[in-house]
């Protein structure tokens, strides 16, 4: 073993596959399949499950995943003590809800950038729960989500504190009118979305299950159907402000126990030591 071996063996636990993790290593996929049958020669068990759609990892596997980021940190530790403690520089994966990348990804760039210009960041942008699991799994270094958050295995720090909003299309006069129409429509993201979770538990409160919904995949989408008079949804109100102020929307104020959203990085606790962690942490000190 050596740790051109574990940078292979991240690939695919990475990638979920020996083609693509061979492409993101350039070299051959029959390379990486023998580094990793070389691992699994060596720790005498499998490290992967294999099927013809995708490649998992075994419990072994995700033991050694823990193992591997541990070295790759006293790694870049010992590097960087030894160059003097100047440079940092790699690639950290940042997750976050599409909405929180908006307001906040071009500003957390340049701040990086002025701070650590060696540090490339790569933004994934999901529903919450993808992003926690992914963070569990070492897919993401850390990832802004609502909280809370309950895992043992995860550590947090305060973002800051937003507020949900109903927005409406021009013609409506109140939340009364809204709910009191015919037909309540809604347009909302896909399962698994906080707001979407938030404006379902609302009308729920208020005694409504039928109504009509309209599922889009995107902030534009669903700014764009509202302002159609199609029907409401709930979004961040900075959001709204800051890029939509202009638009044929009303906006209403919910109470607290459903507008008040706690937004938080979260990291897996035992990847503290990693340098690049570390100097994206730092930003919020």
């Amino acid at each position: 073993m050596n740790l051109n071996d574990l940078k292979l063996f991240d690939a695919v636990a990475y990638h979920g596959s020996f083609t693509k993790a061979a492409e993101a290593m350039h070299t051959v996929q029959s390379n990486v399949t023998a580094r990793i049958k070389i691992l699994e020669d060596e720790f005498g068990t499998a490290l992967f499950l294999r099927t013809s759609r995708k490649v998992s990892l075994t419990p072994a596997g995700f033991t050694l995943l823990e193992s591997s980021k541990k070295i790759s940190n006293i790694i870049a530790e010992t590097k960087l003590s030894l160059g003097g403690g100047n440079t940092i520089n790699g690639q950290i994966r940042i997750g976050f809800l599409e909405t929180t990348m908006a307001l906040r990804g071009p500003g957390l760039v340049n701040e990086l950038a002025a701070k650590f210009p060696q540090i490339e960041i790569d933004f994934k942008s999901a529903m919450r729960d993808k992003l926690i699991d992914d963070v569990l799994n070492f897919k993401l270094d850390a990832a802004f989500v609502p909280a809370p958050i309950d895992s043992e295995e995860l550590g947090q720090v305060h973002i800051m504190d937003e507020s949900l909003v109903v927005v409406a299309p021009i013609g409506i006069s109140s939340l009364d009118e809204l709910v009191q129409q015919l037909q309540i429509k809604t347009i909302v993201f896909d399962q698994g979305c906080f707001f979407r979770a938030r404006l379902e538990s609302w009308l729920g409160s208020k005694k409504i299950s039928n109504y009509h919904r309209t599922v889009m995949s995107s902030i534009e989408g669903v700014v764009n159907f509202i302002e159609s008079g199609i029907g409401f949804s709930f979004l961040p109100k900075e959001l709204i402000t800051t890029f939509y102020k202009e638009r044929k929307l009303k906006i209403f104020s919910l109470p607290t126990e459903i507008g008040a959203i706690k937004t938080v990085l979260i990291y897996r606790k035992e990847n503290t030591s990693d340098p690049l962690l570390n100097a994206f942490m730092s930003l919020f000190h």
